[in-house]
């Protein structure tokens, strides 16, 4: 197991500490702040692991499938909670959590037939713009920064949907596998 592939079970592992301090009110004011604390670590982890693979040829099948399984994790658990708080619609957190799905059943059929789906430059530039919103939002520090907030909420839902039709487009053979 190399490094690349190490930070992204650390990153999955951190997750249920996530969701620990957004919805348990163990430690009051200081939760969210934590939460944040470790959303951008964990978010860190997905650019280190990243440059590291590709630095040093470390790419893998695992690291391949697994990386973005992690992202998805991550931020899926992160909109689950804003539903739970109340700080975002359940429409929105569904539209984007349908794409994540599937297009990670793409990948599964993709992968018993051999074929591994890297993520597309579109399907990053998603997951940075949720990764950002995720972070405005659990600060949630008023201002202009509320504006900039609902800027990255409706980018990452446009891009979202963007990436979805990307994948299917550029991967349509892989519907043509199953019978």
């Amino acid at each position: 197991m190399n490094l690349p592939n190490k930070l992204t079970i650390l990153r999955m592992i951190m997750v249920p500490f996530f969701v620990l301090f957004m919805l348990v009110p163990i430690g009051g004011a200081a939760n969210k702040w934590i939460a944040l604390a470790i959303f951008v670590v964990a978010s860190l982890t997905d650019t280190l692991d990243g440059y590291i693979a590709r630095r040093d040829n470390l790419i893998t099948d695992f690291g391949k499938f697994m990386d973005p399984l992690a992202d998805k994790l991550l931020v899926c658990s992160a909109l689950i909670c804003f539903v739970e708080l109340g700080d975002l619609p359940a429409w929105m957190v569904i539209v984007i959590i349908a794409r994540e799905f599937i297009i990670s059943g793409f990948r599964l059929v993709a992968s018993d037939n051999g074929i591994v789906i890297a993520a597309s430059k579109t399907g990053k530039l998603k997951t940075i713009s949720q990764m950002v919103m995720v972070v405005l939002v659990i600060a949630d520090l008023g201002g202009f920064f509320s504006i900039l907030e609902q800027i990255f909420i409706w980018l990452a839902l446009i891009l979202t949907v963007v990436s979805l039709i990307e994948y299917i487009v550029k991967n349509k053979n892989v519907l043509s596998m199953q019978s």
